[in-house]
């Protein structure tokens, strides 16, 4: 399996390997993918940098259950990180890569549309709802605007934020926008692309990498603690939309050159691959 000209190849980048200085093999991957011409959409996160600025800014990070409550102050931290310096930066090394990469983010023409998100229970957030704050729910992907770029070579570069009909913004998980543009997209694989090389069976030996997994499995591994903290999230989020037609959803860490090309062709071969 491989993916194909005219194949859509979704890939979300994690803000761990966002930053300017480890993106450039992954970077150098997708201009290769946009050569065959494959149509290719990045969404990225930038966690780790909100995170930091946060500090920097006397605020206090709140993240429950892998999920962070965006306040109105967190929220201007998204803004400020998420859709503009790494954003900037992503779409720099893109340029250097030789792709055609085009920031975007919810605002821009509602390339992610959204709601609030309602308070609700998540799993290892304890029996109560939660109100995540100025967090959101994605209703829809500007697929006019998306379809438009990608088929004049461009490579969408989606910052984590939605918005509402109204113009206001919201956080976003980047892994569920990711997930809602594959499934809008008719995309036929999905690349996650994280801090960690896959699912372990035992996070401490990296020899016990779990190459493959089906939704059954998964299931039972968050079930016995085996997956925890914030991949349950990211495993959730993509068991939702497997069975939207994605060939292969695939959980990677930091790329090294032609890693990401490997991964396609062969799933699990790097990382881990969700399969029906």
């Amino acid at each position: 399996m491989t993916a194909h000209p005219d194949h859509h190849v979704v890939i979300k980048l994690g803000g761990s390997v966002a930053a300017r200085d480890r993106v450039h093999p992954v970077a150098a991957d997708i201009a290769t993918l946009c050569q065959r011409s494959n149509r290719v959409l990045v969404v990225h996160g930038g966690g780790p940098q909100a995170t930091a600025m946060q500090k920097r800014l006397g605020q206090e990070p709140n993240i429950v259950a892998g999920r962070r409550i965006t306040d109105a102050d967190a929220l201007e931290v998204m803004k400020m990180v998420v859709g503009g310096s790494i954003n900037i930066a992503l779409c720099s090394a893109l340029i250097a890569a030789g792709a055609k990469p085009v920031g975007l983010n919810g605002a821009s023409s509602q390339a992610v549309a959204a709601v609030k998100r309602p308070p609700r229970v998540v799993s290892g957030g304890g029996p109560d709802p939660i109100d995540f704050g100025c967090v959101g729910d994605v209703v829809g992907i500007n697929l006019e605007l998306i379809n438009l770029l990608l088929g004049s070579g461009y490579v969408p570069v989606i910052a984590c934020l939605g918005a509402d009909n109204l113009g206001t913004i919201y956080n976003i998980n980047a892994d569920i926008i990711a997930n809602q543009a594959a499934v809008h997209l008719g995309a036929h694989q999905l690349v996650l692309v994280t801090s960690v090389r896959g699912v372990y069976a035992d996070p401490t030996d990296r020899s016990t990498r779990m190459g493959k997994l089906t939704a059954e499995q998964a299931r039972e591994a968050i079930a016995d603690g085996t997956i925890a903290g914030g991949m349950i999230p990211k495993i959730e989020e993509s068991l939702r939309i497997l069975e939207s037609g994605l060939q292969s959803i695939h959980i990677v860490g930091e790329l090294g050159t032609g890693e990401l090309l490997a991964e396609l062709a062969q799933p699990g071969s790097i990382g881990t691959a969700l399969v029906r």
